[in-house]
C-alpha cells in the first residue's frame, strides 16, 4: 500500500482528476475499477470518483507498484531565462514588471521563454515550487498583457491566491492603470471613451465602432492627459473594461493612435520618432476589495507603481524627435 497526503494547493480537486495527474501510468478505466473495488480509499474509507479532496486527506492506494514508477523528468521551464524584474513578492503572490517583447504565456511562436515559465523556474530554484509535490497546481498569472506592452503582471504562488485574485479581477476590484503616448492632443483633457470592439481572429486584430454589431462588445476607456507638447500627449488610462488591444484600438479609432504602435498606428508618424516599440505600459495596480478576500485581505487598499517608465521619464526627448 502507498499513500498520498493532500496539500492545500490540491484541496477541492476531484479524486479522479488528482489521480490522473499523480499517476499518469494508471489507465483511467482501471482507476475507476479500483475506486469501485475499494482499492483506492480516502482516510481508510470508501471513496467516490467525484469526491472532493480536503487538505490533510490521506489517499490510500492498494495497487501495483508499476503504476507509481516515474520516468526521469526534465522540466521545460528550466530552459527559460532567469531574468525577472520583481516589483513585490511574499509567500502568496509576485508582482512582476514584464518587459516589452516578452510573451506572458507560451504560444505557437514561443513555448519555452515566457513570463510564466520564468516564474516557474525562479520558484523551482528557490525551492518554493516542485511539480512532483504540487500534483495539480502550478504557479499561474492572474492577468496578462500583450507581448509588446510592458508593465505589472500578478503571479499567484498558491491555488487559494489564484482563486481569490481571479474573482477579484472578474469583479473589477483590482484597478489597472496605464501610461501611453498618443499622436495628437485630445480635445478633452479627460473623459471616458465608449465604443464597441469586434475581434477578427484571422487578422489578429480588433476593430472599434460607435454602434453595436452582432459580435461586438462594449468597451469603456477612462483617460487623463498629463502632458502635451509638439503634437504628442502623455496620457494615463484606466481600463473600465478589459478587452483585447482595447487601449491601442480605442485611441486609434478617435484619431489618436499610440506612438510606436505598428498595428493600429500610423507608420509615417512612427518613423519620425525612430521607435521600434509602442509607448504603452501598465504602470500601476490598485487593490480595492469591496468583498471578503480571505487570506489576501492584507492587500486591500494597497497600490503598486513602477518607478521608471521610459517614455514618461523621457517624454520631452520624444517630443524633440520631429513629431
Amino acid at each position: 500500500m502507498k499513500s498520498f497526503k493532500v496539500t492545500k494547493n490540491d484541496a477541492g480537486k476531484r479524486l479522479d482528476a488528482f489521480l490522473s495527474k499523480s499517476l499518469p501510468n494508471l489507465p483511467k478505466a482501471l482507476m475507476y475499477k479500483y475506486i469501485r473495488k475499494k482499492r483506492i480509499k480516502i482516510n481508510s474509507k470508501r471513496a467516490e470518483i467525484n469526491t472532493r479532496l480536503c487538505e490533510g486527506d490521506i489517499i490510500e492506494l492498494y495497487i501495483n507498484d508499476e503504476f507509481f514508477e516515474k520516468s526521469e523528468t526534465r522540466y521545460d521551464f528550466l530552459s527559460a531565462s532567469k531574468s525577472l524584474d520583481i516589483v513585490f513578492e511574499d509567500e502568496k503572490i509576485i508582482l512582476l514588471n514584464k518587459k516589452a517583447g516578452l510573451l506572458s504565456h507560451p504560444d505557437n511562436s514561443e513555448y519555452i521563454d515566457t513570463l510564466i515559465t520564468r516564474v516557474k523556474r525562479y520558484l523551482f530554484e528557490k525551492g518554493e515550487y516542485n511539480p512532483e509535490d504540487e500534483l495539480s497546481f502550478a504557479p499561474a498569472l492572474v492577468n496578462r498583457i500583450d507581448r509588446n506592452t510592458s508593465g505589472i503582471v500578478i503571479a499567484a504562488k498558491t491555488a487559494e491566491a489564484l482563486r481569490v485574485l481571479n474573482q477579484k479581477m472578474k469583479d473589477r476590484e483590482i484597478h489597472k492603470y496605464y501610461l501611453c503616448v498618443l499622436h495628437g492632443i485630445p480635445k478633452e483633457k479627460s473623459g471616458i471613451l465608449e465604443g464597441y470592439l469586434e475581434k477578427n481572429e484571422s487578422k489578429n486584430k480588433v476593430f472599434v465602432s460607435k454602434g453595436q454589431k452582432d459580435n461586438s462588445k462594449l468597451i469603456r476607456t477612462k483617460y487623463r492627459v498629463l502632458k502635451s507638447r509638439n503634437n504628442l500627449s502623455l496620457v494615463e488610462v484606466e481600463l473600465l473594461t478589459g478587452r483585447t488591444h482595447q487601449i491601442r484600438a480605442h485611441f486609434a479609432s478617435i484619431g489618436h493612435p499610440l506612438l510606436g504602435d505598428g498595428k493600429y498606428g500610423k507608420n509615417e508618424l512612427n518613423k519620425k520618432s525612430g521607435l521600434k516599440k509602442q509607448c504603452l505600459c501598465s504602470y500601476k495596480l490598485v487593490f480595492d476589495f469591496t468583498t471578503d478576500a480571505g487570506s489576501l485581505e492584507y492587500l486591500n487598499k494597497r497600490s503598486f507603481e513602477l518607478e521608471n517608465v521610459w517614455f514618461r521619464d523621457g517624454f520631452d526627448g520624444l517630443c524633440d524627435t520631429g513629431n
